[in-house]
């Protein structure tokens, strides 16, 4: 399956949770799982939730993460600044990277809206290949946020 079609086969089973939906939580730990099976290369999927200061860790797959993260410097920290999605080909070129896991060397970080456009938690993927994410990723995992908007 290629990856557009991977993304909708994501995104319909994603549509599920949201619509039986009982706990925000459950939910976005189903939708980390999902994306980790419909893509394999993303060896770590995640959520972060935006507080006033800092970014705190939220459902995952893949190794232990950073729990707290810095409003001030990083690729998340970016994503919430800019409230857009950011791509970084490399991680390591990126300034101020913050490395909780140095199997990273790509990563996507989609902002996730609440239905007043407030930014609520962020999407963090990351892969141990270099440049792994494109446009194509971009458009599939902002489409997989705005679903997730329904329930924050």
């Amino acid at each position: 399956m290629n990856k557009v079609e991977a993304y909708k086969w994501a995104a319909k089973r994603i549509r599920a949770q949201v619509l039986r939906n009982i706990d925000r939580t459950a939910t976005l730990g189903n939708t980390s799982a999902i994306l980790k099976e419909y893509f394999p290369g993303f060896f770590w999927v995640g959520f972060y939730f935006v507080n006033t200061d800092h970014l705190l860790l939220g459902p995952f797959q893949g190794p232990p993460a950073c729990i707290k993260l810095n409003l001030r410097q990083g690729v998340c920290a970016n994503c919430v600044e800019k409230k857009e999605t950011v791509i970084v080909p490399n991680v390591h070129e990126f300034p101020g990277h913050v490395p909780c896991s140095d199997r990273s060397n790509s990563e996507i970080v989609v902002p996730v809206f609440d239905k007043n456009k407030n930014i609520r938690a962020i999407l963090d993927i990351d892969s141990e290949k270099f440049n792994d994410f494109d446009e194509t990723d971009a458009k599939g995992l902002e489409a997989v946020a705005a679903l997730l908007s329904e329930i924050m």
